[in-house]
């Protein structure tokens, strides 16, 4: 007995028939080449593109293929996979690769339980890793190298998703609602790889929330930085999510009264329980030492403050050296204790505003000068151009505050180059 001869082919793209339908729309939805799939499905994926558009101009054949596949015309669509996924900045959802799990996307997959602390201590680990950015690179975790990969990675899900679908993953939240490990995420359907970027919220910068830390996966590497709220560009269309899987409280956000530990506080420490600390020093009298607000990087400014609060309990020695205790900490979070007192007026404040010399303000330096320089800006109101507030480091920001004042004398050319000189010093100290 001959054994029946059976041919593959593709479809028309103008044939309406239930046959050719039915074969297009299979097609679509088949597992792309690269997974294992059949090679027409690609080609069957662009005929069904094309199908729709000619359907659209000529106000034919769409309706037929529709009716023979059992959908009225114009009526939506449950089985969206079927869509074409349109081009994105970044990569399409796909599984992991590498040392990740292989196969084709999973619709289905449960959402893998994670705490906020995982979240950014595996944000830290790219940024740490400086992972340079490809949109078709594959780092040795499985993740898709890009901004949408690195939140999944991030929010450890079971495979790689692109800014149309992170969001089916979470759920919306205020910005004033944002706790680290949250994303904020631009989508632009109408044209994805114009603008489309999402970025993990890593904790505000200070008590104004005007900038936050962002963990993003961008040209040239992953990286950490203190960005504009919502992003550089776009800032308006950004929107906060917060991802379903999450349990747990905030990395070190100081949410609760316990002492979060001497080891949170002190040179180098950067974190949210600084910013906590600030804020309520700040509550008790203490705003005085800070020239922009509260931050998550510990300042000589809060250890004045907190020394100031100490003091005022009438503690000495290492019980008022400017570091927070457990004691400091129960009476600050109950809101008990006295406050600061009022700084004492009289004297001669303008007793030590001697010119430095200008060796102290250029590019390279770090002197206590600076940070008097910047402190005294801010408190003229030209302290814009600082992120998180006046440090002993000269930087851009100082000199643009400088020359901001300079200009406010009515000085033009080198007269107002952002550099002060001896007239520059005395009126800002007058």
């Amino acid at each position: 007995m001959t054994v029946p001869v059976f041919e593959e082919y593709e479809p028309a793209i103008d044939c309406t028939c239930a046959g050719c339908a039915l074969q297009r729309r299979t097609a679509a939805r088949a597992v792309p080449v690269r997974y294992g799939g059949h090679p027409a499905a690609h080609g069957a994926r662009r005929a069904l593109v094309l199908a729709t558009a000619a359907g659209v101009v000529l106000s034919c054949g769409a309706a037929g293929a529709a009716a023979a596949a059992g959908h009225s015309a114009g009526a939506p669509r449950a089985d969206k996979d079927s869509e074409p996924v349109p081009g994105t900045p970044q990569g399409e959802k796909g599984p992991l690769k590498g040392s990740g799990a292989s196969g084709p996307p999973s619709d289905g997959a449960v959402l893998r339980k994670t705490t906020r602390a995982e979240i950014i201590n595996r944000a830290k680990k790219w940024v740490a890793a400086k992972v340079p950015y490809s949109m078709e690179k594959y780092w040795s975790d499985g993740y898709r190298q890009d901004c949408s990969g690195y939140v999944s990675m991030a929010w450890n899900l079971g495979t790689n998703e692109w800014t149309g679908s992170l969001a089916s993953y979470a759920t919306r939240i205020a910005r004033a609602d944002l706790q680290p490990g949250d994303m904020l995420l631009f989508h632009n359907p109408a044209d994805p790889s114009k603008g489309s970027h999402v970025t993990i919220f890593g904790g505000w910068t200070d008590y104004t929330h005007s900038h936050y830390i962002a963990y993003e996966q961008a040209r040239p590497q992953t990286r950490k930085q203190s960005t504009p709220m919502a992003y550089w560009s776009n800032s308006d269309r950004y929107v906060a999510y917060r991802y379903k899987g999450v349990g747990g409280g905030s990395p070190g956000s100081g949410s609760g009264t316990a002492f979060p530990g001497a080891g949170q506080f002190g040179p180098g420490a950067n974190n949210a329980h600084v910013t906590r600390l600030g804020e309520m020093l700040v509550a008790r009298g203490g705003k005085r030492f800070y020239a922009v607000g509260p931050g998550p990087v510990w300042g000589a400014a809060d250890q004045r403050a907190t020394q100031a609060f100490q003091r005022a309990q009438g503690w000495k020695g290492k019980e008022a050296d400017g570091i927070p205790g457990p004691d400091t900490w129960r009476l600050l979070t109950a809101g008990t204790g006295r406050d600061i007192p009022a700084a004492v007026t009289g004297g001669s404040p303008n007793t030590s505003v001697v010119f430095p010399g200008r060796g102290y303000f250029q590019p390279g330096q770090s002197s206590s000068h600076v940070e008097r320089l910047g402190r005294q800006l801010v408190k003229k109101g030209y302290g814009k151009h600082y992120v998180s507030g006046p440090d002993p480091r000269w930087t851009e920001a100082d000199r643009r505050n400088v020359e901001a004042f300079q200009q406010a004398q009515g000085w033009r050319g080198s007269a107002a180059d952002g550099y002060p000189g001896p007239e520059t010093w005395r009126r800002l100290f007058a």
